[in-house]
């Protein structure tokens, strides 16, 4: 393996290890163990980025790492050492230091014995085209995205980054599982010369063929030009039509399912008095949300970190919570199957496209992004933040005018209480979080916004 690795040490996917290489790796780190139990982990990444601000290039580059990370057991003492060095003195090294540690820890009443083999499905989260990216691939995305800026006399900061990389695990117990992905995200903000219009768009696929950053930098373009002139009306509780970047920010908090936290009380799936809202009409009958490894705009792996399978899971349904995550411990603890939290979230839309949504409104605000979103009570999953690049007001079907931002205090349960109609479901990036989610946008009714902003 060190040969291999060493007559690699030249090469772009040198972190890139194949799932036969992978594993010959693991078997021998695991070959040096004298713990009651052993579990090793291997990552690597390979990729690059570009970010440019006030239409110029200001930092890129191309970044490649492979780490292992080796968890020694004795009883219910673990200890965990990690390591970037692959030779075979290092790697027996790393296995005696997690050793050391493992001795010197207190117990952990919680920790679950690794598991044996398992059977994963192979996933489709590779691919080649994204694989193959370059630097001057990325120079030419972000070439195309300037010029529709500078074109329109506006200002761009962006951020462009593609990833390729692989996660493999093997335990004492016989337990192997590797996965192997790619991803590329594109975020740009655009601003008037005056600074007082602004857009922004966002992208993320699996597959680099898919990434128009041109078509995704009009759109912004657009919205900043727009924007100019905002207008200031009154706070109050609105017709909103989120597009899918603020509906994905919007509701990621909500994407747990976690079963602990709910039977412990300090969740928004906490019922009062004890126990969950599982079996219970949570939200409209219109949302349907589900995980689904084999997703073909979204995959993700079809394994969890403690080596569980991965499928196909509705965790609301028809507005009904259909489903709860459950740790390998809380299930012990429960006498139920553990169930996998989701890797990637999908939420079915209907029909309708955003113009169709803004036609069918009469009197609304149409949202393009959320930003500075802060958790105001967990229980009913109350949050707080600001609308930003380009809020418009609707009327009769039409955008008539740029408003001003407002701050809101809404919750996503609420809000899905209170949904009208949907969209296309797209593949969209959460604005802080940068994952990925199938969301489409959505018309809410009675949207809190509490106050003005003066930010664009």
């Amino acid at each position: 393996m060190l040969s291999t690795l060493k007559e690699r040490s030249g090469n772009k996917d040198m972190a890139i290890l194949s799932k036969e290489e992978a594993q010959a790796l693991l078997k021998k780190v695991l070959s040096y163990s004298k713990a009651e139990e052993c579990e090793v982990n291997l990552n690597g990444s390979e990729g690059g980025n570009i970010r440019y601000a006030l239409n110029a290039v200001s930092t890129a580059g191309d970044i490649s790492t492979l780490s292992l990370s080796v968890t020694s057991v004795y009883g219910k003492k673990a200890g965990v050492a990690t390591i970037n060095e692959f030779d075979d003195a290092a790697l027996e090294r790393v296995v005696r230091r997690a050793e050391e540690v493992a001795q010197l820890a207190p117990e952990n009443p919680e920790y679950m014995s690794v598991l044996g083999p398992r059977e994963f499905k192979e996933s489709a989260t590779y691919n080649a085209t994204t694989a193959a990216i370059t630097p001057d691939t990325r120079a030419d995305m972000v070439a195309k995205s300037l010029d529709v800026t500078k074109q329109a006399k506006l200002t761009a900061a962006g951020f462009l980054e593609n990833s390729t990389g692989f996660s493999a695990m093997m335990n004492s117990k016989g337990l192997f599982a590797y996965n192997k992905g790619t991803d590329i995200t594109f975020s740009v903000t655009t601003r008037t010369e005056d600074g007082t219009g602004s857009g922004y768009a966002a992208n993320g696929f699996t597959d680099s063929g898919k990434m128009d950053t041109f078509t995704a930098t009009k759109r912004a373009a657009t919205k900043a030009t727009g924007s100019v002139g905002a207008k200031a009306i009154e706070p109050g509780k609105y017709t909103v039509i989120l597009e899918p970047v603020a509906a994905a920010y919007m509701m990621e908090n909500m994407f747990r399912f976690d079963a602990r936290s709910a039977e412990e009380g300090r969740s928004f799936l906490s019922k009062k008095g004890g126990g969950t809202k599982l079996g219970e009409q949570l939200v409209d009958p219109k949302v349907n949300i589900y995980s689904d490894p084999f997703h073909p705009e979204l995959p993700s792996s079809t394994w969890s970190g403690d080596g569980l399978p991965r499928e196909k899971t509705m965790w609301i349904d028809k507005g009904v919570v259909k489903n709860l995550s459950y740790s390998r411990y809380w299930a012990d603890k429960k006498g139920v199957q553990p169930l996998p939290g989701p890797a990637n979230i999908i939420m079915d839309g209907g029909d309708a496209t955003l113009e169709d949504l803004i036609k069918s409104t009469e009197k609304g605000i149409l949202v393009t992004k959320l930003w500075y979103i802060r958790m105001v009570d967990p229980q009913s999953l109350l949050l707080t933040g600001l609308t930003r690049d380009a809020t418009f007001y609707i009327e009769n079907g039409k955008v008539k005018f740029p408003i001003k931002n407002f701050r809101f205090n809404e919750s996503p349960i609420i809000m899905l209480n209170n949904l009208e109609a949907l969209g296309k479901t797209e593949r969209t990036i959460s604005v802080e979080s940068y994952r990925s989610y199938m969301i489409p946008p959505m018309k809410i009714r009675d949207f809190t916004f509490t106050s003005l902003s003066d930010a664009v």
